[in-house]
């Protein structure tokens, strides 16, 4: 009979448990409680969106792994999928600090703009 049921499960591909689901399912529901609550308790300014972005990343990164299969892929494929918007957030980080750096040498040569 083990035989049959292992036979069965290499057919149709890797099977995880529905505890993991579940887990995860509730580990989203938790964080998103928090982001609620963030709201709730009116945190105001940088520590605002902190967490606000904290607890979204959390949540895809949950997502992304359990429910799209990335925990079990090759590395490339992860690197292949990750790695881009990872690059990217870094050139919008580059492109603020510039942007700040062309603000303030406009005021210190140009003077104030009304």
């Amino acid at each position: 009979m083990s035989e049959t049921r292992t036979h069965v499960q290499a057919q149709s591909g890797q099977h995880h448990p529905v505890r993991l689901y579940l887990i995860v399912w509730g580990l989203l529901f938790v964080l998103s409680a928090f982001s609620y609550l963030v709201d709730y308790f009116q945190i105001q300014g940088y520590p605002r969106w902190s967490l606000i972005l904290l607890f979204m990343m959390l949540k895809a990164g949950l997502i992304v792994a359990v429910f799209m299969h990335m925990a079990w892929e090759r590395l490339a494929l992860v690197y292949a999928i990750l790695l881009p918007p990872l690059l990217v957030l870094v050139f919008v980080v580059l492109m603020v600090s510039e942007s700040n750096y062309t603000i303030f040498t406009r005021h210190a040569f140009f003077g104030a703009v009304p």
